[in-house]
């Protein structure tokens, strides 16, 4: 019957936990001393538990082992006083991008005007083709953003025209309607001024009729 594999996992209970520290620490103990005789290999270990109680072996003597420990882990240790190859690399970026930024610092101080002492004639030359070349670039931007702001104001010139057109056709329609609504009143008080005359010469002849 094959044992049943234990989830590795921590163990909740206090009371087993502490079974299992016990019985697992020996274990480790005896496997560390079966490797240390088996392979004439030197072993120390040191276990502290959850309370911190410290629990160690040694092969021969801990003290002796830690000591070694120390004197190969120096060892191993670069020297500092010795810069490390990374270290160097990026000085040496540094100094170069610290050289190019000054450098650029310079340029651009002397396209303002400064600094121009002890250039040659072709250094001057070449000056001046640079800031030439920067005009160029300068009053060719503005020549875009200048035909830009005209085409947009063009544009803004159409829209306002379109839009007085149609208000223009609106007050038009509107004076329109109002000549009509006019139209038709002046012709009813006519009419009605028409009816009334011959309802009045009707009736004076009615009553001229019955006089006689």
């Amino acid at each position: 019957m094959t044992r049943k594999k234990i989830q590795i996992k921590k163990i909740d209970n206090i009371a087993a936990r502490q079974v299992a520290f016990s019985k697992r620490r020996k274990g480790l103990f005896k496997k560390a001393k079966e490797l240390a005789i088996l392979c004439d290999a030197e072993i120390g270990l040191l276990v502290f538990s959850a309370s911190g109680k410290l629990f160690d072996y040694a092969s021969s003597s801990m003290q002796a082992l830690l000591e070694k420990h120390s004197s190969v882990h120096s060892e191993n240790l670069p020297n500092l006083n010795e810069p490390s190859v990374e270290f160097q690399l990026e000085s040496n970026i540094r100094a170069k991008l610290n050289d190019e930024v000054e450098k650029k610092r310079h340029e651009l101080r002397q396209m303002k005007g400064e600094e121009l002492q002890g250039l040659g004639l072709e250094e001057l030359k070449k000056l001046e083709k640079s800031l030439l070349g920067g005009l160029t670039r300068v009053a060719e931007m503005m020549d875009g953003r200048n035909a830009e702001l005209i085409c947009d104001i063009g544009r803004k010139v159409d829209l306002l025209i379109e839009e007085n057109q149609r208000l223009n056709q609106l007050v038009e329609k509107m004076a329109y309607q109002t000549h009509n609504m006019q139209g038709h009143s002046s012709e009813s008080i006519v009419n009605n001024s028409q009816d009334y005359d011959s309802s009045d010469t009707s009736l004076k002849l009615g009553l001229s009729f019955l006089e006689h």
